[in-house]
């Protein structure tokens, strides 16, 4: 992973970073509410030497009392200074207990001695560092003076004398928020990563490339409205959803499916990843564009095309299979002429055997030679064996995965089947895609015709406009096809009118009708061919 790769994943997981940042603020805020404040009170002493004569004296008091503090620092937390303190101050403690209370340090090469006392009450922790330092100098005092008597060679001065604290010391508030932001964030960003590395759902075409060398073919992105507006190539054409579905019906057109060229099963591996929604799409996108389509539900086991086209499901392909009726009997019409409909008809007791017998064999080839395309809507691969059965009939198949649903691992067993049974997979779906922060592209944007103009002296941009008045064709959809329109011949939909050049030779095309409306009156005006422009 490289630095790109660690961005992406903390902008997915941020709500797991942000929840533990929270959860270590919050943690801070407990420790400080909790911990019972404390307050230190210092005091300092100056070790020095009585007044020497000579020059070479005071160098060598000095270097003494340096090498005498390290010394004595040692001695503060001593029973011999400590017990004569807690008797002092009548205090319910040993000389242990108040010595794990007190610090003492001594600068490099100085002779001051700096003492500490920590208590929860600031007048009781100013009292023991005075206390102490008072009976540390007297203890200093009598260990430095002679046996013989006389003045002790060691004088130790207080130079500052301990006052209650204002503010305590522990525990340091800014200091336990600022490990508490720190840490949560440090957790944060590891269990998202560990998240990241566990979760291996397939959420794009990346993670789709890392299980299979099948082309993406196509990749529909997420629409929060997608379970009120199934059929969304009919519903919303211009929407940024059925843009997606019309990329894919190009690409669809443009596979190479071997020798059966026409026969198409979408399946995927595990139910609800929307199968059978984006095979009706892709069906009536094909439609639109002038195909001739047979759409044929061959999930035997949960059906559900004719409850989407809101057509008759009790008969139908299980139907014509078993014999009780033909496929002109049981197929229906759909939209504009273009899609006929072929339901599941009664749910049988053995779906795999139907599918893979010789009856659905010779069915489907008759809706080969039929139709242009012919796609079947056929169980997911994992539960059954069914999309796996019927794949090795037809010329090939789209495996549908639904970003956020199924894992590397159900993908790869999903391609797996299909091989083992010699099955040509013509490529894979990405469903539901998130829609990503900052994309650039036009697949996320409306991209259709402005509102309509209701300024009269601007009407005229409203009406009419090119390609609306090809002879023998009609108005197309936003959608991209034809409203209404007769299905096509054979030899393909008729082009452009031609009219014969007068000088001779080849027949120019005649160029469409711009219709223009200006105000109150319509004037229709035919443009020339070029060579007539030019006379």
């Amino acid at each position: 992973m490289d630095l790109r790769d660690y961005v992406s994943v903390l902008r997915k997981r941020w709500v797991v970073v942000a929840l533990a940042v929270a959860v270590g603020l919050l943690a801070a805020l407990g420790v400080n509410v909790l911990t019972t404040p404390v307050y230190t009170a210092a005091t300092q002493l100056y070790v020095s030497v009585p007044a020497a004569s000579t020059t070479a004296d005071l160098l060598q008091g000095s270097s003494f009392t340096r090498q005498q503090v390290a010394s004595y620092t040692k001695l503060v937390t001593t029973p011999t200074v400590l017990g004569p303190v807690i008797d002092d101050l009548a205090l319910d403690m040993r000389a242990d207990d108040l010595a794990q209370r007190v610090e003492v340090d001594s600068p490099l090469n100085s002779s001051l001695i700096n003492i500490r006392v920590s208590d929860e009450s600031p007048a009781v922790a100013a009292a023991l560092a005075n206390a102490i330092s008072e009976q540390f100098r007297t203890v200093v005092v009598d260990i430095e003076r002679p046996d013989g008597g006389g003045a002790s060679t060691v004088k130790l001065t207080i130079v500052r004398d301990a006052a209650a604290p204002s503010a305590p010391s522990a525990p340091n508030t800014r200091l336990v928020l600022l490990l508490g932001l720190v840490g949560g964030l440090v957790v944060g960003v590891a269990a998202a990563l560990v998240r990241e590395v566990l979760d291996t759902r397939i959420r794009d075409e990346a993670g789709v490339a890392q299980v299979t060398d099948s082309a993406v073919i196509g990749v529909i992105v997420y629409d929060e409205d997608a379970a009120s507006r199934p059929l969304i190539v009919q519903s919303d054409p211009h929407s940024p959803r059925a843009e997606a579905f019309r990329r894919l019906r190009t690409n669809v057109q443009f596979l190479d499916v071997a020798d059966r060229p026409s026969s198409i099963v979408v399946t995927s591996s595990l139910p609800g990843e929307g199968k059978s929604t984006t095979t009706i799409n892709l069906a009536i996108a094909l439609a639109d564009a002038g195909t001739r389509v047979a759409l044929v539900d061959a999930d035997l086991r949960r059906p559900s095309v004719a409850r989407y086209l809101g057509i008759e499901g009790e008969v139908g392909l299980t139907t014509v299979l078993i014999g009780r009726a033909t496929l002109e009997d049981v197929v229906q019409p759909f939209g504009n002429g273009f899609l006929d409909v072929l339901p599941a008809g009664q749910i049988p007791p053995n779906p795999s055997e139907l599918l893979g017998s010789k009856a659905m064999t010779a069915l489907l080839a008759r809706l080969v030679s039929q139709y242009d395309v012919v796609l079947l809507d056929a169980p997911p691969l994992l539960p059954v064996t069914d999309a796996a059965v019927l794949s090795r009939s037809a010329g090939g198949a789209i495996v549908l995965v639904g970003a956020g649903v199924v894992t590397r691992g159900q993908l790869a067993e999903s391609m797996g089947a299909l091989s083992k049974v010699d099955a040509h997979v013509l490529g894979v779906v990405v469903n539901r895609e998130p829609r990503r922060q900052g994309e650039s592209s036009y697949r996320y944007y409306r991209y259709g015709a402005p509102e309509p103009v209701t300024d009269r002296g601007r009407a005229g941009r409203r009406s009419g406009g090119v390609g609306s008045r090809w002879p023998g064709r009609q108005a197309t959809d936003g959608a991209g096809g034809a409203q209404g329109e007769a299905p096509a011949p054979s030899s393909g939909a008729p082009g452009p009118a031609t009219t014969p050049d007068p000088a001779g030779g080849v027949a120019v095309p005649w160029e469409p009708v711009l219709t223009v409306d200006a105000g109150a009156e319509a004037e229709q005006r035919e443009v020339r061919p070029h060579h007539a422009r030019r006379r």
